[in-house]
Formats: C-alpha cells, structure tokens, sequence
C-alpha cells in the first residue's frame, strides 16, 4: 500500500509538470520541512531556535579575529590611530619627567615556541662594526615586534617594557640604533644615552626608596625587601654611582641616612669579602670622590671592626665576623675560606691603611698575599679555589677556574700592582705568571665559529664550562695592556669581549645566563648550549664592565653600540613597572623570562655605574691613569709617585 501510493505520487508530480516541475518540487519540500517542524514538540523548537541564535551570535563574535586572520595579522592603522591596539593590564606607574624612553633595537628573534639560540653570526669574518651585523639580521623582525605591545604581566605582577620600545614605535627616536650613528652627531647621541642610564638608575632608586629603604636588597616584584647583614647595602654600594651620574637630589637623601641612620655597633655576622667590597670600598671610594669626611669616619669604623678576622693561626682570614661583637669564624660547614675571597680585599685595606696611617690594615691583607705566593699547589700561575685558615693551605686541590672562588684572585693581583705605582713586581710576576697558565691550560676555541673561550681543568680534564663571571677578564687583560703589559694581552682581551658579548645575543632575551657550556667537536650547529639550571640572569656588571675598558682604550664605538644593545635588553625583560629592576630564572624564554623577585646591590653599584662610564666619551670622568676600580666598582686613587 505504501509503496503503490508513492509510486503514483511521483507520476503524478513529474509527469506531464514541464517547465513547472521545480517549483512544485520546491514547493513541497517546504511543505515537508513544515510538516516536520509541526510534529516536534513545543520543546524541541525551543532547543533548536536556542541553538541557531547562539551559533548566529558565535559568528558576529568570531568576524574580527577571523579576517583579521584573513589579512596576516596585519591591524589597521587608522582604526589604531583612534582605538589602539589592546593590551594587557597594568599597574599604573607615575608620569616620568626627563629623557624620553629607550629606543627598541628588536630583539634577536621571536621564538616562543622554539627553544634554539639564533644563528650565531661570525663577526670575526666581518670589518667594520660588528654591531652593524646585529641589525641587519634583525631588520625583518622589527615591523613584528614593533606591532606589538611591549607588556609582560607575571602573577598579577608587572614588568614593563613598553619604555624600552615606545621611542621606535612612535619613529621618535630610530636614528639612536648602531647602524644609524651618523644621523646624529657623537654628542647628542653620548647625551641620550646616558640620560638613559640616569633613568634607568632613578627608577630602581624609585623601587628602593619606597619598598627597601635603609634595607640590603629590594624585592620588586613583592614590593618589599630582604636583608644580608641589615646595613642598607644597596645604598651604600651605589653612593658613588650617584655622585658619578651627577644624581644629586637621591645622592643627598641617602647621605642623610649614611649621617642619621647607618650604624655598625650590631650584633650581626658578616661576611667578610662582601662587606670590604661593597661597604668599605664604598665608602672610601665616595669619600675621594666627594670630599666629605663623614664617609672615611664609617669607613674607619666598619674597617676596625672587620679586623678580627685576621685571628687565626696561618692569618689568613675568617670567613666571617660578628661586627658588633668582634668575634670572627669560618663557615659552619668548612674550616676553609674561598681564595677570590681572602685575596680580592687587599685594595680596601690598603687604602684604609694610607688615609688613616694606620698600619695594621695593609700589613694583614700583605700577609695573605705573601702566603699565597708562596704556596704550593698551583698550575702554572693558578689556584685552586679553597684555602684552610688553620694550617694555610691550599685544598681540594687539582680544579683550576677564572669563575665562582678564584676570580678576583687574578683580577687584584693586577690592580694592586696599578695601585702602588707599578712598584710591588712580586705581584706582576704572578699576575703574568697566571694569565700564561690561563693560555696553556684554560684557553680552548669554540666550534663552529671558533669562539676564544676560557674553560676549567679538574684534576687534569677540561671542561669547556665557562662562569659569565669570567667575563671581567677582557676588561683585566685590556687594563694591563694599558698599563705596559704585552701586546697579544689586548688581542686576547678583543676575542674574550667578542665571546662574552655572544653568551648575550645568543640567548632568546638577549641576556646572559649565569653559566654556559662552549662545543668544541667538529659539527657542531652551534657554540653554546645552557643547561637548564644555569638559565637564570642577576643583572651581573661583568660584561658591561669589559665593555667599558674596551671602549676606553681602544676607542671602538662599537663596544658602546653593544651595552646600548644589552640595555636595551635588561630593560625589557627586568623593569618592574612600580620601581626596580629583578634578576630571571630563564634567558631562553621571552615570553616567560621567570623573575626571581631580587635586586642585587650590584646592579646600582657597578652594572648601571659601568653602563654609563660605557656611554660616555670623557676619558677624564673616573681616569684609568688616577684611579683604579675594586672588584664592586669603586674607584680608589692611585697612590701617588713617592720617588
């Protein structure tokens, strides 16, 4: 029955209809689908014309981002002209009067998904200005990153980049790039540049004042601060950068402190090498720089009160002593002290010694250099890291580093040289002695561009493990050459900067990470690998310190061209917005460069100091030839000619 009825439905539908047939079929199909739609339920209905609203509303929702999508991702620009584009939150910050925001040099690459460094360019291959290569290979990338709004927001807290970016966004401030330095004559570019040091030390000093004051460290990210030994040691370290960067208004508040508040009469333990050479070291370094006294009675006051640590059986030093209490001891876990520590003190004490005309200062720190000249256990000129303060000796011996232990050993060898008028030669034949050992033992090239690294030898094998510590060694050797050192030190010098200058732009961020790992075998696709726990950055001075040496002796701009570049840098992936810089757990990721919530005293008292003795062109402004800088960047007078 079904079945006949259909079939004469279709021949009566079809047949004989002509022309007219796709209408009447036309016809009843709707007449079907209304058939359908009235057998549902009142329900049902409602459910699908829920369900045609929703996805109608999806679809106007979706249209900008799909032709946007359409379009490349390319935004409109007069619709930005009056809109802007969007951007994440952030905490305001107050209006800023003085120079205008950095100028962005576009970052090396935008990876965030890929984890390899960039290729590394061979600029040992290249004349002329290596930094110009820079901005070649990145001339591509600038249209993108200048698209985008320069805000990260980690947790609810704030790091803000759009200061280091803003100027080229707008074409305000393009021709402060390398490539472009004859757009403008060399003294408006030296003056932009260092008011941009200044701003970037107004800024950290805004974080410090209000969240830290007359505490060791600030802690940006939390807004609050920690302490090492409670003597407001971000304050005292950057006294002289102050004076240096003609900061007066922030220099004269924190003399007040110095004047009112600071005092040493504490029952608390220090460490040794670290209050000599950020609080001793600053605050003779600022009394020469200043005039006042006030600064030389707090250094005699916290000088005295180190000297306890020189009570022990071989006189070389404690590790630590309790300022208030005068009572000095090892670490609780070893007898033994760090050779950089008990050997990178001397420069202070002496100078302590000179200005009071007393003795005893300069006498103790010359009997641990005496000791260790004397001691055996070295390789051509190095030393091991450790020294025991019972018997005097070297221990665990067999592991020779220019890093973390050892370092400031080679640097003061040469500085205390400098800073007796070149006369204690004992001293000099060390110092030439070492820097021998470093190319016979330590001194290895990269592959595949050939990078000059210095690596570590333990017990007779040679890792190619290089600390960004070890970067204060360009700055050294090219000092000694100043200073009538041979040749082929400056040479050296010029190939470590080069090495030191690419642990930088090889890294996502372009920021060094604490320690990298050089390839030597042949095929290697690249010069550098970083283990994961090595990733993090503590805004160190080491390089920019090198770059500052670099430049003051040999005059090559494009030394300056890449602190600019490293500036540029810290100040996209470390400004906090409300006030400080913070050091990150990882280079490798610019999208997530993880802040550790810490300021280091250094930061103000020798990377922005070093940042902007880089950027200026005065040769007189903290001379090479009247003063020579401890290992925290305070300058001390070289003694004057007594023959």
């Amino acid at each position: 029955m079904h079945l006949s009825s259909r079939q004469d439905y279709v021949s009566i539908s079809f047949a004989g209809q002509g022309s007219g047939s796709y209408n009447n079929s036309k016809q009843w199909r709707r007449q079907s689908c209304w058939r359908k739609w009235k057998q549902l339920s009142r329900l049902q209905r409602s459910l699908i014309l829920f369900i045609l609203v929703l996805l109608f509303i999806c679809g106007i929702a979706s249209y900008p981002s799909v032709t946007e999508h359409l379009r490349g991702g390319k935004q409109d620009t007069a619709s930005d002209s009056i809109l802007g584009p969007f951007v994440p939150f952030v905490l305001p910050e107050p209006a800023k009067q003085g120079p205008p925001p950095l100028p962005e040099l576009t970052s090396q690459r935008k990876l965030s998904n890929k984890r390899g460094p960039p290729v590394l360019q061979n600029r040992l291959q290249k004349k002329g200005n290596a930094s110009e290569t820079v901005v070649e290979d990145r001339a591509a990338d600038s249209k993108k990153e200048g698209e985008e709004k320069g805000v990260i927001s980690w947790r609810g807290a704030v790091i803000d980049t759009d200061e280091a970016t803003e100027g080229t966004k707008n074409g305000e401030n393009k021709e402060d790039a390398p490539a472009n330095r004859e757009v403008k004559t060399s003294k408006d570019l030296e003056s932009s540049w260092l008011e941009a040091v200044q701003e970037a030390f107004r800024h950290a000093w805004k974080g410090y004042k209000e969240f830290a004051w007359g505490h060791d460290e600030l802690r940006p990210i939390s807004k609050s601060y920690s302490e090492w030994f409670g003597l407001g040691l971000t304050l005292i370290d950057a006294l002289d950068t102050m004076w240096i960067l003609d900061l007066k208004e922030e220099f004269e508040e924190a003399k007040s402190w110095v004047a009112t508040e600071l005092t040493f009469n504490k029952n608390v333990d220090v460490n040794l090498f670290e209050s000599t050479i950020r609080i001793l070291g600053g605050l003779l370094s600022t009394y020469h720089l200043t005039g006042d006294t006030l600064f030389l009675d707090k250094a005699k006051d916290i000088g005295s009160r180190l000297m306890p640590a020189f009570n022990t059986p071989s006189k070389i030093p404690y590790s630590d002593v309790n300022i208030g209490k005068g009572i000095a001891h090892p670490p609780r876990w070893t007898s033994d002290s760090t050779v950089a520590e008990v050997t990178s003190i001397q420069l202070e004490f002496r100078e302590l010694s000179r200005l009071t005309q007393e003795p005893q200062y300069q006498a103790a720190v010359a009997e641990v250099m005496k000791q260790v000249h004397k001691l055996d256990g070295k390789l051509d000129g190095l030393v091991p890291m450790f020294i025991n303060t019972n018997n005097g000796q070297f221990t665990h011996q067999g592991i020779y580093t220019l890093g973390a232990r050892a370092d400031s050993y080679y640097e003061y060898l040469l500085k205390q040289w400098i800073q007796g008028g070149k006369k204690e030669n004992q001293l000099l034949e060390d110092y030439l002695q070492a820097i021998e050992g470093v190319k016979k033992n330590l001194l290895q090239k990269s592959s595949p561009n050939g990078l000059t690294f210095v690596g570590e030898l333990s017990h007779g094998q040679f890792s190619p493990k290089m600390d960004h510590l070890v970067c204060f060694l360009p700055g050294t050797l090219a000092l000694g050459a100043h200073n009538g050192l041979p040749a082929d030190h400056m040479d050296l010098a010029k190939e470590l900067m080069e090495t030191c200058y690419q642990m930088y732009i090889q890294m996502e961020t372009g920021l060094s990470p604490e320690i990298v790992h050089f390839n030597m075998h042949q095929g290697s696709t690249r010069d550098i690998d970083v283990k994961l726990a090595d990733r993090h950055n503590l805004l160190r001075p080491e390089t920019v310190e090198s770059l500052f040496y670099l430049h003051r002796l040999t005059k090559d701009h494009k030394y300056q061209d890449w602190g600019w570049e490293i500036l540029q840098n810290f100040e996209k992936y470390t400004k906090v917005s409300s006030g400080g810089y913070t050091s990150i757990n990882n280079v490798r990721d610019p999208e997530y460069p993880s802040p550790r919530d810490k300021m280091e005293s250094f930061f103000l008292g020798e990377t922005l100091k070093y940042f902007y003795l880089l950027f200026s062109n005065n040769t007189n402004l903290i001379s090479l030839d009247q003063y020579v800088f401890n290992t925290e960047a305070h300058p001390l007078p070289i003694w004057p000619s007594t023959a």
